[in-house]
């Protein structure tokens, strides 16, 4: 491959996928030496009609490196400008080399829309066509970051791209064919001419990979294995409620924001143990719900985790529901997750009811649309309303015993740590204190959570609260989270860490440092930050108490205005807390099964490939150490190879779309009613972040340690409405968009300056 200009030369004429527009093109010392020729030359060749002048750098398109973007191209030039914008075009060069070229091309017409096609993946580097375009005449707007619309297909995929972009494939593989079966970068447009769509190819290069790619036979057997594992999934079971199912990365437990969409090996293994492999169906089941227990919730394909969505919906249903009633109940929500995938994290707010809330005879119109008789209707608000009362009760409820199992947690911990027992020994029985007394009351107090802030959000829809006052109540809770920056600003830095040491960014990751294990990594403590305003707790008024009495009374729930104001407030911050406590238990077994591993010469980056059922075999049976563990990293370390390999979108919705799918559309949750215009920064903790716009991949508690830096705004790749950072964020109310997506993520990431506007929804690319 020569330059973006004489690739197109060589390929005009030849090519059968598409058109090549004319073009003339030439080097900047023919440029200087006689500039009247090559106007003469684009004169003769391109007429007088609009034209665009494109950089043609040796650099921008080379073997070693891209450059892709980097130098100028102009729009809409007319003759009497081209002078002026060749030389702005060389100028962009910088110092431009004596061969470096210049190209210009007559405008595109009626333009349909414009976009790129790789033919890998330059994330898994796979063979994957992935073609990112966007719809209108603007040929820059996907090319310059702007978003649009995206599709991913494996190279043997038998499923097409839409309609749209169907010319795209074929383009793809006819260069590779051409250029020698390299990785390819295109720049396409289609046209509308006679009626008829016309694609035009306007640039190929080689596309960077950071290693090698596979072959598209070797990826081909993985996602045979994959759709079929999703089509088994999918048949009807005798134990379940509902015809099919889907899977997803962010329902219920989402694996996308606690453990990311491509977890090492133990980081998977550890959160199947410790939540979703049986915690989750037997603590839901505490609470009223169907009985799930002996489902595991979270399988995984070649290692990227997804929900099992038909197991949640189950799990949502009140235990004393009739069967024919829960079965139709869980159909519905599957439908209408396959009509809306982009509420994949939102499920319980938007699609499942869960819970009586005091809005209740408003949403559940919905079932109504959905052909549900009255008495249908009727028999689940009974069944919700008998359950929610077990939950919120004031003296009864579920959530006190829960919380009341953090103190056993704690004080067991302190006897084990202070016992006798060895490093393994020490390692099962964290683990499994943080099962008993941590994960599981944590299920409990998190169903609490939910509970509370779907009420919360009901006095909101039901005109008790105004917008104003549901921040405020959110400003004003009490969090161990919130109570972090305090600390930090009055606490001795030995004192602090003995509070917080035990978080880390990546709770269940055991490369991610813990806060006593990289201080100077995340705080800044020569310049401690002042502590945060103190926000009093919001405290309705008698007007708004006494209509949240009259509405209780009305619908049948059995606590005062004052005790359900009282147990939104503990129900919010005592789930943050269970998280505090049972992650002290896991985030010291990662510390000890690191230390366990250096003394037989393991490394702690490859005990990030370890399952976390060798220690446990460890624990139980006599065998060798060493060979135990490096039997479980190497096959942990070749299962991780391929899940590097493998890109599922965040909602698998029937087998076809392991092959090939577009990435739909994410609707985010803004947090707070605010706007903020800053920078933008990623989570490097040794960068300085105060007053920027904040970038994490996920909503993990670990994060914390940010808001001691007095950023500006935050933005997470996934999280949900209720998760930890949204709470977080609307605690110090903090404008945040949480949940983005990966599409959207990407760019604004990549962005250096961004506006969001929470009230509107609004996130804006200033730079």
């Amino acid at each position: 491959m020569t330059t973006k200009a004489g690739n197109l030369a060589r390929l005009r004429g030849s090519l059968r996928g598409a058109r090549i527009a004319p073009l003339a093109y030439f080097t900047v010392a023919q440029w200087r030496e006689d500039a009247q020729r090559c106007l003469s030359q684009i004169a003769s060749s391109l007429g007088d009609g609009p034209l665009i002048v494109r950089s043609s750098c040796r650099r921008e398109d080379g073997a070693g490196a891209s450059h892709a973007g980097e130098f100028l191209s102009l729009l809409n030039v007319s003759p009497a400008d081209l002078p002026q914008s060749i030389d702005q075009v060389i100028t962009s060069y910088g110092t431009p080399e004596a061969e470096d070229e210049v190209l210009v091309q007559p405008m595109l017409q009626d333009v349909q829309r414009a976009g790129v096609v790789f033919s890998h993946d330059p994330n898994t580097c796979a063979p994957y066509i992935v073609a990112n375009w966007s719809e209108g005449g603007d040929t820059g707007y996907v090319t310059g970051g702007y978003g649009g619309r995206t599709w991913q297909g494996a190279a043997l995929s038998p499923y097409g791209p839409p309609d749209e972009i169907a010319g795209v494939v074929p383009l793809i593989r006819e260069l590779q064919g051409l250029f020698g079966e390299v990785p390819l970068d295109c720049e396409f447009a289609v046209t509308r001419e006679a009626g008829n769509d016309v694609l035009w190819l306007l640039q190929v290069r080689p596309l960077h990979l950071a290693r090698t790619s596979e072959s598209p036979e070797a990826q081909a057997r993985r996602l045979a294995l994959i759709a079929e594992k999703v089509e088994r999934g999918m048949r009807e079971h005798p134990f379940l409620m509902g015809r099919r199912t889907v899977y997803g990365v962010m329902p219920d437990w989402n694996p996308g924001e606690i453990i990311g969409i491509r977890p090492k090996p133990l980081s998977l293994s550890l959160y199947r143990d410790l939540v979703t492999d049986a915690i989750w169906a037997y603590q839901r089941n505490n609470y009223g719900y169907r009985n799930l227990r002996s489902f595991p919730l979270m399988p995984h394909f070649f290692g990227l985790p997804y929900v099992d969505v038909r197991l949640s919906f189950n799990s949502f249903v009140p235990a004393d529901l009739d069967d024919t009633l829960a079965a139709r109940l869980v159909d519905y929500y599957i439908d209408r997750l396959l009509a809306e995938p982009e509420l994949h994290d939102k499920v319980e707010f938007e699609i499942v009811f869960s819970c009586y809330t005091l809005d209740f005879p408003q949403r559940v119109q919905r079932l109504a649309e959905a052909g549900f008789r009255e008495n249908e209707q009727a028999l689940l608000a009974h069944s919700l309303r008998r359950l929610t009362n077990g939950i919120v009760h004031p003296e009864t409820g579920l959530w006190k015993t829960d919380a009341a199992k953090l103190e056993t947690l704690n004080r067991r911990r302190e006897v084990l740590l202070g016992s006798g027992l060895d490093t393994l020994a020490r390692i099962y029985w964290l683990l499994e204190d943080a099962k008993r007394y941590g994960t599981l009351p944590f299920a409990g107090l998190a169903r609490a959570g939910f509970v509370a802030v779907q009420m919360l959000r009901s006095l909101l829809a039901v005109g008790v609260f105004t917008q104003a006052d549901y921040d405020a109540f959110m400003g004003g809770l009490t969090t161990v989270s919130g109570q972090l920056g305090h600390d930090m600003a009055s606490l001795e830095r030995d004192v602090f860490l003995a509070k917080y040491g035990h978080l880390r960014p990546g709770t269940y990751d055991i490369l991610s440092p813990r806060y006593d294990e990289a201080p100077e990594l995340y705080f800044d403590w020569a310049n401690k930050p002042p502590a945060p305003a103190h926000r009093p707790a919001f405290v309705p008024s008698e007007q708004q108490a006494t209509y949240t009495e009259a509405l209780l009374r009305e619908h049948g729930l059995h606590c005062s205005a004052q005790e359900l104001f009282s147990f939104i407030r503990s129900g919010i911050e005592l789930r943050e807390l269970a998280k505090f406590h049972f992650t002290r238990n896991l985030s010291d077994a990662l510390s000890l099964a690191a230390a366990y591993a250096e003394q037989h010469g393991i490394s702690r980056e490859d005990m990030a490939y370890c399952h976390i059922g060798a220690l446990q075999e460890l624990h139980i049976a006599a065998a060798d150490p060493a060979e135990v563990l490096m039997r479980s990293i190497e096959q942990g370390k070749a299962q991780y190879q391929e899940t590097l390999r493998v890109a599922l979108p965040p909602v698998i919705l029937n087998p076809e779309s392991v092959w090939a799918f577009e990435l739909g559309k994410t609707e985010p949750n803004f947090i707070t009613q605010k706007q903020v215009t800053a920078p933008v920064s990623d989570c490097d903790a040794g960068s300085d972040l105060k007053g920027r716009i904040v970038c994490i991949p996920n909503a993990d508690p670990g994060f914390d340690w940010l808001f001691s830096h007095a950023i500006a705004g935050l933005i997470t790749a996934w999280g949900g409405v209720n998760s930890h950072m949204a709470i977080r964020a609307g605690e110090l109310g903090l404008p945040a968009v949480i949940g983005c997506g990966e599409a959207s993520y990407r760019h604004w990431a990549q962005a250096r300056r961004l506006r969001l506007d929470c009230a509107a929804r609004r996130v804006e690319v200033l730079a």
